[in-house]
């Protein structure tokens, strides 16, 4: 029996350890005849000029990295799921200060998006009205201006939104 433990032992590490878990990209909760997903472009509520642009074409590429699915930049009458968003809020706090400078050294911005994903029939696959995004940012200067002005940091904005809306809906949270 002694020899048959180490053995045994292994076999049982080896069958629970993958209990759980699957894959990110597998989305489990999606319907297996979904392989084409739509992204029309954001709606923007916002008086933030590009954001909506930035964050769908963020959201596309993010897709396009991390799953299987086809997925196009707008409404087709043929995809098998539509991804439909609007930028509700986006607002830039200071969070820290440089006590030297008297300027503030990083910023909370809050992103608040309604997003849902329906398939070819209508039925909802994901929903969320008020999908809060939340992240820090460090700055030199003054973020919400820099914001506005520079493609750089909105894209790294778009990225970072992209990345953990995708993942949400993936995952179905």
């Amino acid at each position: 029996m002694r020899p048959l433990l180490p053995a045994l032992a292994a076999f049982a590490v080896f069958c629970l350890g993958g209990c759980g878990y699957h894959t990110l990209g597998a989305a489990a909760h999606l319907p297996p005849d979904v392989k084409t997903i739509s992204v029309p472009e954001f709606a923007n509520r916002t008086v933030a000029n590009g954001t909506a642009r930035a964050m769908t074409e963020a959201v596309i590429q993010e897709f396009t990295a991390r799953t299987h699915f086809r997925i196009t930049p707008r409404d087709i009458p043929g995809a098998d799921a539509v991804l439909q968003g609007a930028i509700l809020q986006e607002t830039v706090r200071p969070l820290t200060y440089n006590t030297a400078t008297q300027q503030s050294s990083s910023f909370l911005v809050t992103v608040v998006a309604s997003v849902t994903l329906k398939d070819r029939d209508g039925r909802v696959l994901y929903r969320n009205d008020k999908y809060v995004f939340r992240q820090q940012y460090q700055s030199t200067t003054d973020l919400p201006q820099f914001l506005e002005e520079n493609p750089a940091a909105v894209d790294r904005l778009a990225r970072d939104f992209a990345r953990q809306l995708v993942a949400d809906v993936l995952e179905g949270l």
